[in-house]
Order: structure tokens, then sequence, then C-alpha cells
């Protein structure tokens, strides 16, 4: 690391990292000629510094040995195929200890952008930026274990102008295959993917957005998915299964249920000690896209005492035998996908792609994955190294005292590279 008056220029090493090189050597195969190869690792070694700008072109100053030309071409021209190297990525994630009771999160985020060239680019709504604006939505879909998160794939959204706009998908290069699908369709293609890369899963977790979608919550039935989902407060439910059962909304009718019946269930300890509500849990149907009546669970979630904030509803289909602890610590795991879209933005510059091709945003995307997933690895290895004492425990298993600080403070890319450059 250089100093200067103005304080700390990041600079990356002219070798690769061994513990990175180590990481990458098992993703050479899906690189024909070494140019390629040596361009991946220079780009995931730029997206690795603590550099602000992580474009083709501040990477090209800031990592030596490559060129703006180099890198460009990584993503846009050179001969390599980003799906099956982030079907491998995940297969390597997938033998990362852990618990094995992972859950799958399907979320959105956005990527606010100027102009309307870019891939994808349209004035919509995101979740992410909370309004309407000129930007780029992908669909994701990240694992999630107690203690351990990773992503699994992403596809960006083509709004349904782009999609029947020819000239436009031919100059970004979107691929004939591509049509118009809503997010929620993306989202069970993802599902699909995941589960025939052998992503193991207890259940799918997603926000609102989805959750209130009944035809969504229809396909993961007829995949016999399990599920903890948001619902908004008007999502329709009913107390019987006869059609003349009437239909009401969620906050009503967890409303009419005594108070004495919400009980205080802790699901994850933070770095301000437990994270905890008032938790209800109803037996009832939801109205399907069919009008047809399914049965399942609502869930209700409010502030405890000393807490404030806003109540909020989850539905499910787990069954009557289910624990509402398990739900509970099920739907609280979406802070993963919160904390990997913060991150690989804020710290390996995932939004900053100024290409305007599918083929080199998606490309990014996956380099940006495989960047975050050599954190995750790198802070198993050094877990795996750690003696305590007391029984053997899983490498992500929180324990007592400092082990269950270490295991609840989940490190942010930040500390993990500062760990990975402490060897270089």
């Amino acid at each position: 690391m250089i100093m200067n008056k103005k304080g700390r220029i990041p600079q990356a090493p002219s070798q690769p990292m061994p513990e990175l090189e180590e990481f990458l050597s098992q993703f050479r195969v899906h690189f024909y000629r070494r140019e390629s190869e040596a361009a991946m690792e220079r780009y995931v070694t730029g997206l690795l510094t603590e550099h602000p700008n992580k474009n083709c072109d501040t990477l090209a100053q800031v990592v030596p040995g490559t060129s703006e030309q180099r890198l460009q071409g990584l993503l846009t021209a050179m001969v390599w195929d980003e799906q099956d190297l982030n079907q491998q990525r995940v297969a390597a994630m997938r033998q990362v200890g852990g618990e094995g009771d992972g859950v799958l999160i399907l979320d959105d985020t956005g990527f606010a952008k100027q102009g309307r060239a870019s891939v994808g680019v349209a004035r919509q709504y995101s979740g992410t930026l909370g309004k309407v604006a000129n930007c780029q939505v992908t669909v994701n879909c990240h694992y999630a274990e107690r203690t351990l998160g990773w992503p699994v794939s992403t596809r960006l959204y083509l709004p349904q102008d782009w999609a029947e706009d020819e000239e436009r998908r031919d100059k970004a290069r979107v691929p004939e295959e591509i049509q118009f699908q809503t997010k929620a369709e993306i989202a069970l293609e993802l599902l699909d993917q995941a589960t025939a890369w052998g992503v193991g899963h207890a259940a799918v977790v997603t926000d609102a957005d989805y959750g209130d979608n009944p035809r969504f919550l229809d396909g993961l039935e007829a995949r016999q998915e399990r599920y903890v989902v948001g619902v908004r407060a008007n999502f329709s439910v009913t107390l019987s299964r006869r059609a003349d059962e009437p239909v009401q909304r969620a906050d009503q009718v967890l409303a009419g249920i005594p108070r004495r019946r919400w009980r205080t269930i802790r699901w994850r300890e933070g770095s301000q000690g437990w994270l905890r509500a008032k938790f209800v849990a109803l037996r009832c149907w939801r109205v399907d896209g069919e009008g047809r009546r399914r049965i399942g669970w609502l869930i209700g979630q409010r502030p405890g005492r000393g807490q404030t904030g806003d109540g909020k509803y989850y539905g499910s289909n787990f069954s009557n035998r289910t624990p509402l602890e398990v739900m509970v610590e099920y739907a609280h795991r979406r802070h993963w996908v919160e904390q990997y879209h913060e991150e690989a933005k804020g710290e390996l510059g995932w939004d900053q792609y100024q290409g305007r091709l599918w083929p080199g945003f998606h490309r990014n995307a996956v380099l940006v994955m495989l960047s975050y997933s050599f954190l995750v690895w790198l802070e198993w290895q050094q877990r795996q190294q750690q003696r305590r004492r007391g029984r053997r425990r899983g490498p992500f298993s929180p324990s007592a005292g400092s082990a269950a600080a270490l295991a609840a403070s989940h490190p942010s890319p930040s500390h993990r590279m500062a760990s990975a450059g402490s060897h270089s």
C-alpha cells in the first residue's frame, strides 16, 4: 500500500496473492488461452482492492500487468463460458463446510444509470432506490445458512419495451432465447437452475414483492418447495376452506388474536445483542392464482417490550408440525442477500460496470460473485485453523463467548480483503 499526503492509495500486487491463486486455479479449465486466464485473475484482483472506482479504466490504473483493453476484452470478446464457470463456482462453494440447513433467497436489486443505451435500462421501479428511476434491475438467487451465505446466480430483468425492440436487442447482444419475463418468472427459473446444480435447501425465502404474488407461490408449490415469504398487510387469507368463508386481510385477522398468544422469539445474535420480536402464527388458507384455497401459515411480527417499528407479516406452507421458531429464523435469513447486495456494490464495484452489452453485464456479475466467494472461502479456511475449547463444532457453528461473536459478526469484504492482503 502506497501512502501520500492524501492518504492511502490502493495498489494491487504485481503477482497473484497466494490464497487467490489457489482459489482461482480450479477455474483455469474455462480459459483456452493463458491471456484470458491472466486477465481474469487481474480483474478479480482489481475488484478486491480498496480502490473506490472499479471499472476497466480505473482498474487498469491500479492493477499491474494488464490494460483497459485487456480487461474490457475479458468482458466482451475473449472466449470463455461465464455460465459454466459460475456453475463450477457454485459446486466449489457447496463443499465449504456448513450446517446443512440452507435456504435459497430470491430477491432483486437496482442499479441507477444514466442514459438509455445500457442493456435493460429503463424508467422502472426499484426497491433498492425506493422509487421509479432510470435503472437496471437484476433478479438474484442467494444461498444462506445461519452463519454462512454466498451468491448462486443473477440475471438482468429485461423490461418489455426492451424485450420487444429488435434493434436495441441486437446492439446490446441480447441472446435470442431471452424473452420478456416477469421478475417472479425469472426467480423461479433461477430456483430451477440452483436445484439442477445440486444446491440443497430447506426452504425458499423472499420479500413481499414475491410473497404477495399468488402465481409465484403457486410455482413454488408446484415444485414442492417449502417457503417462508414476506407478505403485505392486505394479503388475502381465509379461516376455513369453505367457499362461503369470507376472504380477509392479514392485518385484520391478526388484530383479533389476543396479545397473550404473542410470544418473544430470538432469531440471531447481532453486534448489539440478540435480535428479537413478538410473533404469532395462525393456521389458515391463502387464495391462490386460480381462486383455490391452499392451507398454510400466516405469521405476524410486532415490536416487543422496549422496541419500536412497524408490524410485519409472513406466509408459509410448512406443515402444522413445524415450530414457529424455525419459520421465524428462516424468514430472517433474508439479511444475507441484503448484505451481499450492499457489499458487492460498496466493496466490489458491482454497480460500477459501464458497458452496454448483455454478455459484459453478466460476465462482470459472475466475476463479482467469484470475488465474493473467494472472501467467503478465505474466511472459512481461517476458521478451519482456529482451535476452540470444548466439544468439536462445525466450522460455522455459533459457540460461546468470543466464538459466538465471531459467528454473529459476519465480517465484511473489507475485513476479509485486509486479511487476504496481509500475506501478499
